[in-house]
């Protein structure tokens, strides 16, 4: 069953946060994900956008906390630590209408 992981951050340093996007991508490619948002101009409709939201898609629980723990991403995840504040970041799993 997919799962997606949902974020939400304020981008405080432009330049360096620049960099985690290109290192990012092959990572997700070797675990099967898909970025299917990643928008900075994000309109809120109720409380305060961030500057960055992103929902990227796994094919898998197992395949996204494998990726999230790889140790190729720790420097990207580091790189996004201290570029970023006020990250908020879940794993979610897919809807069914079915409930399972």
């Amino acid at each position: 069953m997919p799962v997606y992981y949902i974020n939400s951050y304020d981008i405080t340093d432009p330049e360096l946060f620049k960099t985690y996007g290109p290192l990012l991508f092959p990572i997700l490619k070797r675990y099967g994900a898909e970025v299917l948002v990643s928008d900075t101009a994000a309109l809120a409709v109720e409380g305060r956008a961030r500057t960055m939201h992103a929902i990227v898609q796994f094919p898998s629980e197992e395949a996204a906390l494998q990726c999230y723990s790889d140790p190729e991403y720790q420097p990207v995840k580091d790189i996004r630590h201290r570029s970023t504040t006020n990250c908020t970041m879940v794993l979610v799993k897919a809807f069914s209408m079915g409930g399972k």
